[in-house]
């Protein structure tokens, strides 16, 4: 009578020991991570006129490079739904540095691209070992969840955020709650060991008195609609790059060289660089009132688009915080609200329809700009998750039905 219930507490406690583990050992390579991320940035910014010049350069020979030697890492994002969902491929340890190298030449010579994904990537690379270490327990797929939210919770510093986007990313509407434990525990254990190595989150708390009346309401939901088709513009616009440039250029090498040609010359006439790397820039002009451009998020969003699409290692959440971000920033004089409180919206409504998530949105616009503004957080994301139409920058995703 007593052996299912010790059983199911040793499953436990090993869970709860691996998620610490898997936590601490994403947590060390997340900081080596956004440190290599941090100097790139800043040397990119100092020489950033004879750097955007090597881009096409340096973006041919990794390119060749890791078509060569990278084998299933060069899928990317899409390595990891893969696995999640049908468990018929790997992930190879060599993911970890070529990501990692990748996103770095990206940033240090000025293309247009995130980081969450390659953070996600070194999260499942590493969780992805443990599942196979102990395949009695049947714990792949958890595992893989644990170690999204690992990744993502270390880079971002929003454990709940992460704990739901690893819920959620693989699946639409379905949300395996048996891997609830494990992924909050990693998220947050990544997360301390980056504060720990002085790698802080984004944030800016918001402290505007906010009163959710009649007027108000209709404004969110106005909103939230314009960030929901900016959200599905964004995604739209990534799937018909990649599709375009592959059917041009089939050979990546080739593909990511001619791109990258036009995109040093683009990038560096736009305001000497503007747009280049993450976008955190614009994020933090949006949040302090500083200089936002009205095509600010535009171009943002089309410089994105066409690096990413052709290649580009990185990712794409974080253009879309400095897209909608930068669009809120630019909306909020016509909706006569606060300029920081409607770019906060932005930064979490974008982020809700260009990933087709709902809970993540919500909790970490509470984690970055308070958890007063909750239910504005909720409103706007929930009606921007509506009107994407259930299309998401992850080709690979799906969607669950009742």
């Amino acid at each position: 009578m007593f052996r299912p219930v010790s059983g199911r507490i040793r499953r436990l406690l090993v869970n709860i020991f691996l998620s610490l583990l898997i936590g601490g050992m994403v947590g060390l390579l997340e900081v080596v991570f956004a440190k290599g991320i941090i100097y790139a940035t800043a040397i990119r910014l100092k020489y950033y006129h004879w750097l955007f010049l090597l881009l096409p350069l340096v973006a041919y020979l990794f390119t060749r490079v890791f078509q060569r030697y990278g084998k299933e890492a060069t899928q990317g994002m899409g390595l990891i739904f893969d696995v999640a969902i049908e468990d018929k491929v790997h992930i190879p340890k060599r993911l970890i540095p070529f990501m990692m190298i990748g996103t770095w030449c990206t940033h240090l010579f000025g293309g247009s691209a995130g980081r969450e994904g390659v953070a996600v990537q070194i999260g499942t690379a590493v969780s992805y070992q443990f599942g196979h270490l102990l395949p009695s327990l049947k714990l792949h797929r958890i595992f893989l969840l644990t170690g999204i939210a690992a990744g993502f919770g270390g880079l971002f510093g929003t454990p709940i955020a992460a704990t739901f986007f690893a819920l959620e990313l693989v699946v639409v509407s379905h949300l395996p709650y048996e891997a609830l434990l494990t992924s909050f525990i990693a998220a947050y254990t990544a997360n301390q060991v980056a504060i720990l190595f002085g790698i802080a989150k984004q944030g800016f708390l918001l402290t505007y008195p906010i009163t959710l009346t009649h007027p108000l309401f209709w404004k969110l939901v106005l909103l939230g609609l314009i960030f929901g088709m900016t959200g599905f513009l964004f995604s739209q616009l990534l799937a018909f790059c990649h599709r375009y440039t592959e059917r041009h250029f089939p050979n990546p090498v080739t593909r990511i060289a001619v791109v990258s040609c036009v995109m040093a010359v683009v990038i560096l006439l736009c305001h000497d660089g503007r747009y280049a790397g993450t976008g955190s820039n614009l994020i933090t002009a949006a949040m302090t009132e500083g200089e936002i451009y009205p095509y600010d998020w535009i171009l943002k969003l089309i410089i994105t688009a066409i690096c990413v699409g052709a290649g580009f290692i990185g990712g794409e959440v974080t253009p879309l915080f400095a897209i909608g971000a930068s669009m809120g920033a630019w909306l909020a004089p016509f909706f006569h609200l606060p300029l920081p409180f409607v770019a906060s919206l932005g930064y979490c409504a974008v982020f809700a329809s260009g990933t087709n998530t709902l809970l993540a949105p919500i909790m970490i616009g509470g984690e970055l700009f308070g958890y007063d503004y909750l239910p504005y957080y909720f409103l706007v994301a929930m009606v921007s998750f509506i009107a994407n139409a259930n299309r998401s920058i992850y080709s690979k995703q799906r969607v669950a039905t009742i």
